[in-house]
């Protein structure tokens, strides 16, 4: 089942895409504002997200860019009330996979959602996550550091491998949190603290920065 990402900040066309969509098969997330929308779009659990560009605080635009320069590949489909060709483009250019203005019949976005799930799809699937002499398999689910192999817990991997999908960003606790253990585990919780010790541990304490009162970041 295909995950689509609503960042939509009026609430009657955001409940309106969200019920046609789920009536068509979708599981959704509704962000009404730009810090929202970009922090579950840098979690990897969506397939697709649909974006305005008139948004609170972080505009589309924004947020969009954001998204491109820390490499993150989900699709994109904009949908906004602004018609001119000076913004289409600039918002195709800056990593917009499709554009549709306001107002819109629903048949058509869904049929550009369901195409470019179709494109992403045919997309040739990463395997390998690299970082100077560190590797990672995504199929194995082993990780080597130079020549030696470095045996990782199930959760350590998939934080290493959260770290080695957005190298040089810094990501913060709550969206480390909601990435590795879900949105219901305790925003209180030091265990993202206990988890990056463990990784130093195993790779070099070099491999994990610490940004004060932000998060972490894997070094580019």
């Amino acid at each position: 089942m295909n995950r689509i990402l609503i960042v939509e900040d009026e609430e009657r066309i955001a409940s309106f895409v969200e019920k046609g969509l789920r009536a068509n098969g979708f599981t959704t997330t509704v962000a009404a504002d730009g810090e929202a929308g970009h922090a579950y779009a840098l979690t990897g659990a969506f397939d697709l997200a649909v974006l305005d560009i008139g948004l609170p605080g972080r505009d589309g635009f924004t947020v969009l860019r954001e998204l491109r320069e820390a490499r993150v590949t989900l699709p994109v489909i904009v949908l906004t009330a602004r018609d001119s060709v000076r913004d289409t483009v600039a918002g195709l250019e800056g990593g917009a996979d499709d554009w549709m203005t306001k107002p819109f019949r629903f048949e058509e976005l869904l049929a550009r959602v369901r195409l470019r799930l179709r494109t992403a799809a045919r997309a040739p699937e990463v395997t390998m996550l690299k970082s100077g002499s560190l590797t990672l398999d995504l199929r194995t689910r082993r990780a080597r550091a130079g020549e030696r192999t470095v045996d990782l817990t199930a959760r350590e991997f998939v934080l290493l491998e959260l770290f080695l999908r957005h190298p040089g960003q810094v990501l913060s606790r709550e969206q480390i949190l909601s990435h590795v253990w879900g949105y219901d585990f305790d925003p209180g919780s030091n265990i993202v603290d206990v988890y990056v010790r463990a990784l130093r541990k195993k790779l070099g304490a070099e491999k994990v920065e610490t940004v004060r009162g932000m998060g972490y970041r894997f070094p580019a």
